[in-house]
């Protein structure tokens, strides 16, 4: 199996790869896994008064693929209002860094964390 320069390049350079505060107001959380494969990823988004995602990090442990899907995810949320970012589609990230068919669920898991981090954030603002 090949992978495309893309995932390699996220790979080997992933973006925004950390931690903020879990327990922030204006912080959101992610937590998903694919038991089949191991693949854990984590997602944390930070939303300003705005509704704007100022921030965004990840911690995933994987596969080159879904390392690549969680880094390229937090490039394209940063600078999205939450019904942007929740427009994001697993075949936008499968298509843009050309995943084998065999790695599409990467793209998956990446998609159900910005969702589960969106939901999380919306939950902190009703409590």
């Amino acid at each position: 199996m090949a992978y495309s320069d893309k995932v390699i390049d996220h790979y080997e350079n992933p973006r925004n790869v950390g931690q903020m505060d879990d327990n922030a107001s204006n912080v959101g959380t992610g937590m998903v896994g694919a038991p089949a494969c191991g693949d854990v990823m984590r997602l944390q988004i930070e939303v300003g008064e705005d509704g704007v995602i100022k921030d965004a990090k990840f911690k995933t442990y994987g596969c080159g693929s879904a390392i690549a899907s969680s880094s390229l995810l937090t490039e394209w949320v940063k600078g999205k209002t939450l019904d942007e970012a929740q427009q994001i589609k697993n075949t936008d990230i499968a298509e843009e860094l050309a995943l084998p068919p065999v790695k599409v669920h990467c793209s998956v898991l990446a998609e159900d964390a910005i969702k589960a981090a969106i939901e999380d954030f919306t939950s902190k603002q009703q409590d």
